[in-house]
């Protein structure tokens, strides 16, 4: 099997290899080789020591010394090159304790999580494949090299890989590694958020975000996310529905762009129902509140997660308007962006398209042409260039300064009332008429 090497890869590897070192492209950049994708990195590992690999190289960094690693750097791009290590005592379920260099390429690979990862290759001894990574390749699966407990034991954060590599891939989980997986799942509490985020993160921007139900049926969302157990366990007797509300959610994820605010809205957008279930005499199932209630929850966990402030902010907002229904007028649509906000006001269409289609038939067409005039007339606004902001009014602060009106918070309540007019008659948006307005009937 012949696998095309960077020309910077190749020249790392032979840097090394002639200074009587052995050195191979590594880990996730064969595998996706072999699986003819495009890799986003190139890892390198060698029989050198860093000490020796420093030597060899003009420009390195010392990015992970401790570990063995020093980052090569050629034509303003980083290469990590570590050496051939067998970890030492896992003392919290993350990291070794210390790490021991050796020469053998097998025993470094020995100590890799799952056999498709556990591959090397340079162009003057072909492919390494101990462990049968291109096998399981073929087959589909993710399989733990060696023991499964082992290897999860080891690093628990593994386990989650194991399902975000399912996701990526589009692969399914070895008997033998989901059982360990199911038993060992507790310690996933050992990680920190920021990793469990980080993985959770490229689950959910997968081209499978389906295999998210992996999570459930191994343990680990109710480790990490226990408002999720809750969703798949919380039956939906409505004719609007097909599913509980964790399938719903699933089929919906299924519905959305690869984008990390479409994709987390639509893990979270109905998170709350379980809390806002009631039913009726004729044993229907409704949710009044969940929207509400679920900005609140979801802003918890993406808290608890770690995300950032502006995913974290632009989430709660579709959360909690997903499910409003402006009257369809212009009117309408204007204070459905003013209330909701221009910046991701476009992404509610996605949102709101997925949440139909996940649902049942029952009505389906009607909500569908609903939400395409919702659209067309948002369209229409944005086409006229009609005011939706302060921003976009044709008055400012400054403005009311120049006429002599002092400094103070009224001209901010003066300027949101004056947004409240101009919405719902954008032709009153032009300074002669605004400022005449204000002062007349706000600063008498």
């Amino acid at each position: 099997m012949r696998i095309k090497l960077p020309e910077a890869v190749r020249w790392i590897i032979g840097e090394l290899q002639g200074h009587g070192y052995e050195a191979y492209a590594v880990g996730g950049c064969v595998r996706d080789s072999i699986l003819c994708k495009e890799p986003k990195d190139w890892d390198i590992t060698t029989s050198a020591r860093p000490e020796q690999v420093k030597e060899i190289f003009e420009r390195t960094i010392d990015t992970g010394i401790r570990h063995g690693t020093v980052t090569v750097l050629q034509n303003h791009v980083g290469y990590e090159v570590t050496t051939y290590r067998i970890d030492g005592e896992y003392e919290d379920a993350r990291h070794p304790k210390e790490v021991v260099y050796t020469t053998d390429v097998r025993r470094d690979l020995m100590r890799r999580d799952f056999t498709i990862n556990a591959m090397a290759y340079n162009e003057r001894s072909g492919l390494v494949d101990e462990f049968g990574g291109v096998s399981d390749l073929k087959r589909g699966v993710i399989r733990c090299v060696g023991n499964a407990s082992e290897r999860f034991a080891e690093d628990a954060l593994r386990m989650f890989r194991a399902v975000r590599f399912a996701a990526q891939l589009d692969f399914e989980i070895e008997n033998e590694t989901a059982e360990a997986i199911c038993c060992l799942a507790e310690n996933l509490r050992k990680i920190s958020a920021e990793r469990i985020q980080m993985e959770l993160t490229k689950l959910l921007m997968s081209p499978h975000p389906q295999k998210l139900r992996l999570l459930y049926e191994l343990g680990l969302s109710a480790v990490v996310l226990p408002e999720f157990d809750v969703m798949m366990e919380t039956r939906q007797n409505n004719p609007h529905h097909c599913d509980t509300v964790g399938g719903h959610t699933i089929r919906a994820l299924m519905e959305v762009p690869a984008d990390k605010i479409l994709r987390y809205t639509m893990l979270l957008h109905d998170v709350a129902k379980p809390q806002c279930c009631s039913v009726d005499e004729a044993g229907i199932c409704h949710f009044y509140g969940h929207p509400e209630e679920g900005e609140k929850i979801a802003k918890r966990i993406l808290r608890r997660l770690k995300l950032d402030n502006a995913t974290t902010d632009a989430v709660c907002r579709l959360v909690r308007y997903h499910d409003s229904n402006p009257v369809l007028t212009a009117g309408g649509v204007r204070r459905a962006v003013y209330r909701i906000g221009q910046d991701c006001f476009p992404a509610l269409f996605d949102v709101k398209r997925a949440d139909i289609l996940a649902q049942s038939d029952y009505k389906r067409l009607e909500k569908l042409e609903a939400l395409d005039c919702y659209r067309r007339l948002y369209g229409e606004i944005m086409d006229r260039k009609e005011c939706l902001s302060l921003k976009e009014l044709a008055v400012s602060g400054s403005d009311f300064i120049a006429a002599g009106i002092k400094p103070g918070p009224e001209i901010g309540r003066a300027l949101h009332a004056l947004l409240e007019i101009v919405i719902e008659e954008p032709e009153k948006n032009t300074k002669e008429y605004l400022m005449r307005y204000t002062l007349e009937n706000l600063f008498i």
